[in-house]
């Protein structure tokens, strides 16, 4: 059974309580296809672990780029996000950031309290799994130590919003639960919360465990995460001279002194984001609404760790948003498409593989 928060990673134990199991050394990461081909069978993407893609010069060089460009604008997306949580939680607001995306912004939310209103809140960093739901031990050692509605589930961004669904659901389990995502960019205007509705590059997104405190995304499977523990998560020490995690916090973190805020602009849109995505779909003979990943942030991730067809961008002469993917689309030598997005600046296809 669960003893409580272990660190492991390289997340500073100030900054969160981990919840969540170390696996490391009990699964074989897999190579990005073969993961690819056992999803598409069928197999469920938390029963394994990607190898991690390692960055190239070049595509470091693209990241570090994106983070001096649009660190102001996360600060701002970070203090607009951390304000609206002020506003309805108060000083007593127990954060609970959705691991692994959600984690470093948890970690800035959490800052900018302390920055701004002198607030010491706590920070914890849980799993949850689309079509797995939220990690149930992870709940029962928040709850017994916190009420309901002092918890606010934190996470990047939201994509077509699979994983705010996935907490809806889940907190029908939970009375009193908020299951509003705060978030730092919702394009498709999904969460609860969030700091703008721009489309607009999180720099971590760029990373997959080298901004992440080393941590592996999630994993569930019953041989490994017995009855009562944590889902777990892997721990890569062989990538610590590439750790990007705590600079990426303390360079975002130090802009929060110029004061600057996002303006939720509302524009109109001809569609919701969920009909954008079905007319994809259609557009480009996609069965299952799973393979398409809207926004810069998941478009990057299908880049990252799946095995992408296609690279839809509202434009090819875009470098200020969109520099990393043209990069890393070059790399794996991944067709970009131009294609009229509304909400989202870039969308990721995955490729059908053929059955075996």
């Amino acid at each position: 059974f669960c003893r409580g928060a272990i660190m492991f990673g390289t997340y500073k134990s100030r900054d969160v309580k981990i919840l969540l199991k170390d696996i490391t050394g009990m699964v074989e990461p897999m190579g990005t296809r073969e993961r690819e081909e056992r999803i598409q069978r069928g197999i469920h993407y938390s029963e394994m672990l990607p190898i991690e893609y390692v960055p190239t010069p070049a595509y470091m060089a693209a990241y570090q780029d994106a983070l001096t460009r649009y660190a102001g604008m996360t600060a701002d997306a970070v203090a607009s996000a951390a304000e609206e949580i002020w506003l309805d939680k108060g000083k007593n607001v127990v954060l609970v950031s959705l691991a692994r995306a959600g984690t470093p912004i948890g970690i800035l939310i959490k800052r900018y309290l302390a920055f701004r209103y002198g607030a010491s809140v706590e920070h914890y960093t849980i799993s949850i799994i689309r079509g797995r739901g939220i990690d149930g031990a992870a709940m029962k050692y928040i709850l017994k130590r916190h009420k309901p509605e002092q918890i606010q589930f934190v996470d990047g961004w939201t994509g077509k919003g699979a994983i705010q669904n996935e907490l809806k659901l889940a907190m029908r389990q939970y009375p009193g639960v908020d299951a509003g995502l705060a978030v730092l960019s919702d394009p498709g205007h999904l969460a609860g919360k969030c700091g703008t509705h721009d489309d607009f590059l999180i720099a971590s997104s760029c990373l997959n465990a080298t901004v992440s405190g080393l941590l592996s995304r999630t994993f569930y499977r019953p041989d490994i995460i017995g009855a009562g523990e944590f889902h777990g998560a892997a721990f890569y020490r062989e990538l610590m001279e590439q750790d990007e995690t705590n600079s990426f916090i303390d360079t975002v973190a130090g802009c929060f002194a110029a004061g600057r805020r996002c303006w939720k602009k509302e524009e109109a849109f001809s569609q919701t984001a969920g009909a954008e995505v079905s007319n994809i779909c259609a557009y480009f003979g996609i069965t299952d609404p799973n393979l398409v990943k809207p926004g810069i942030g998941e478009a990057t991730r299908v880049l990252l760790r799946r095995m992408p067809w296609k690279i839809l961008v509202r434009s090819l002469h875009d470098e200020e948003h969109l520099g990393h993917i043209y990069q890393l689309a070059g790399e794996k030598q991944v067709q970009l498409v131009e294609y009229p997005l509304e909400h989202y600046r870039a969308c990721g296809l995955i490729r059908v593989l053929p059955d075996n």
